[in-house]
């Protein structure tokens, strides 16, 4: 994510560390369909527990948008929920629930620092085997997009700007450098015309070969 697309983040969405959400919801009376959207639903956005049907999030106006039609659904399927718009004065206990939401998402982009080096180590073992095609390319695609949103998810409730977060954008580009590369090299390898003709010459040899 560039610098600009950062800022713009911030400001869309900076309400402060002070307003904040408590969420507060019961699926008792609604579906088991109902309880799975509510735990997907808060746990994308990040939420913090503070018990079993009760959680905070900071109130900013996409994190507002998205309780507000959570609740009306809730309530519309049987459920019970109630969102309050909270002020947390005391800095120390701001500073604890901030340092939650920080530690929760540095997790996550800890396990993508530690799954990005499969990355790079299947691209560079198939380029040392000469196997840069486009079969490949189209894997190694897949696999970058795979993580392209899932860091796009991660940052999404990184309301509080980790820190590791700067270092995984940067791995996230060297992938993407690394990936070009890669494609040049599979379309060098399939287009230039010494390859074609060494290629067309194996393949005649090994016909040759298995004439009687």
């Amino acid at each position: 994510m560039s610098d600009d697309m950062l800022g713009e983040r911030e400001r869309e969405m900076s309400g402060g560390e002070d307003a904040w959400l408590l969420v507060a919801v019961s699926t008792a009376g609604g579906t088991d369909s109902l309880r799975v959207h509510v735990w997907r639903k808060l746990r994308g956005l990040g939420a913090v527990y503070v018990q079993q049907s009760a959680c905070l999030l900071p109130d900013r106006p996409p994190v507002a948008g998205t309780v507000r039609k959570l609740v009306d659904k809730v309530r519309a399927e049987g459920g019970t929920a109630r969102c309050l718009h909270l002020t947390l004065t005391d800095p120390v206990e701001r500073g604890e629930l901030i340092g939650e939401f920080r530690a929760s998402v540095a997790a996550e982009y800890g396990e993508v620092l530690e799954r990005l080096p499969g990355f790079f180590a299947e691209i560079k073992t198939e380029t040392a085997k000469g196997r840069a095609a486009f079969a490949e390319v189209e894997e190694s695609e897949a696999d970058l997009a795979r993580f392209e949103t899932w860091v796009a998810k991660i940052e999404a409730r990184d309301y509080f700007a980790a820190p590791i977060g700067a270092e995984v954008r940067a791995e996230l580009d060297r992938a993407r450098k690394v990936m070009k590369r890669f494609e040049a090299a599979a379309l060098a390898a399939e287009t230039e015309p010494e390859s074609r003709t060494g290629r067309a010459a194996a393949r005649l040899r090994a016909v040759e070969g298995h004439r009687p």
